[in-house]
């Protein structure tokens, strides 16, 4: 059973099945509608209340025969699969002709499992989440198990060339023990995310005003999708345009002041990468601004403050909660960032506070540890996802503070 078959008996078996007894039941209850009969709910409702009556089966049935193969308790024909489902969508079909009636308050059931399918589609959100986080929890105890986790966070040394030796049963050679000290990468990731933040900030935000308090509607209207295509553009491209173009630009202007400075350096892909940035946080930002509401310009205006200080004092301050939003997301997007890095910064873990020189991140290391002929579980690979998981409770600890602070915000201005 592949997903194709799958899409198959959907489109071809259970969507036209509630199709038509979604406007059969639909027209005969607006039938006696417009006959002058009692009705209890609106004819739409009985008409969704007839395709849940066929679906909830027809997926129930689904779900049971996928946990059985996912199970490796039973692999289920495809034939058995397509008739099972069918089957249970016709014994729904039929309870629905002898269920509903008129005097069913349809609405209410069918709000009831519209509630009921948000709140499983959170569940399914909340459960990946967790997923996530003790997928990465248990390889990273494997690894931990090995290299203590003091000196994974301190440690200042990443020298992870000979860990596969250990993997493969060569370890005793005489090769050079591995160094596992994050702190290097973790700088470089701080460093690289600092630049693009600063690129990124100002530019946006000032941009998110201009377009929302000064520029004209038809201005307003033609700058704003064009500043978000930047958000469009593969990383790749920027990738080629930090290494190539930006790059040397840095090297020539720090030659020319007197500084020595790599080709693969911190500050070519934190300028793009905060260029990469702007829309994220320019679009967003200039939304909430606008939104605003306009009373309080007005009242401010009245007051005779001028329209410079209304924006600083008045307008900035409401705005603050969607701004810090979209400056974290900004952020996490370029903590995120793999490209751009690997083809302008380089591969070198590097601790120094030279942006002159080069650096990797975190998600430039987790990408070299999965990649290559190294064993699953040798120390390598599974340093990626001890890389993976203090970098999820860094982001953890930004979405907390940064939560505190919108919230503080929304509590001085009476928004909670």
């Amino acid at each position: 059973m592949n997903s194709g078959n799958v899409i198959l008996w959907i489109l071809g078996g259970l969507l036209p099945l509630c199709a038509i007894a979604f406007f059969l039941t639909r027209n005969r209850m607006t039938h006696r509608e417009v006959a002058g009969l009692e009705v209890f709910s609106r004819p739409g409702y009985y008409g969704w209340l007839s395709v849940i009556y066929i679906a909830a089966p027809a997926i129930f049935v689904a779900l049971c025969f996928s946990a059985l193969g996912l199970l490796h308790l039973y692999q289920t024909p495809l034939p058995m699969f397509t008739v099972g489902i069918l089957t249970a969508a016709a014994l729904g079909l039929a309870a629905s002709v002898r269920l509903i009636n008129p005097e069913k308050n349809a609405r209410l059931l069918v709000e009831k499992w519209a509630r009921g399918l948000m709140i499983f589609a959170a569940g399914i959100s909340i459960m990946t989440t967790i997923g996530i986080l003790l997928s990465v929890l248990f390889e990273s105890i494997r690894f931990f198990q090995s290299v203590p986790l003091w000196e994974f966070i301190t440690g200042t040394r990443w020298e992870a060339d000979t860990a596969f030796l250990a993997g493969a049963g060569r370890g005793e050679e005489g090769a050079a023990k591995p160094h596992f000290g994050a702190v290097p990468i973790f700088a470089g990731t701080f460093m690289i995310t600092a630049i693009a933040m600063l690129v990124a900030i100002p530019i946006g935000l000032f941009s998110a005003i201009y377009l929302s308090e000064y520029a004209p509607k038809k201005v307003r209207a033609t700058v704003k999708p064009m500043l978000e295509v930047l958000a469009g553009i593969p990383t790749v491209v920027y990738g080629f345009f930090a290494a190539i173009t930006i790059s040397p630009l840095v090297v020539q202007a720090a030659h020319a002041v007197g500084l020595e400075a790599d080709y693969t350096n911190a500050l070519a892909p934190g300028l793009v990468m905060g260029v990469m940035i702007i829309p994220f946080i320019s679009s967003l930002s200039e939304d909430v601004i606008h939104a605003v509401p306009q009373a309080m310009r007005d009242g401010s205006l009245a007051m005779g403050i001028g329209k410079a200080e209304t924006i600083r004092h008045v307008v900035l301050p409401a705005a603050m909660p969607g701004i810090i939003a979209a400056s974290l997301l900004g952020m996490s997007r370029a903590i995120g960032e793999t490209m751009i890095v690997v083809m302008a910064a380089g591969l070198r873990p590097n601790l120094t506070a030279n942006p002159l020189e080069g650096m990797t991140t975190v998600t430039v290391k987790i990408v070299e540890s999965l990649t290559g002929d190294q064993q699953f579980d040798s120390l390598l690979t599974l340093s990626a996802f001890a890389l993976g998981l203090v970098l999820l409770f860094i982001t953890l600890a930004l979405n907390v503070i940064s939560t505190l602070v919108i919230y503080r915000f929304k509590k001085q201005f009476a928004l909670v």
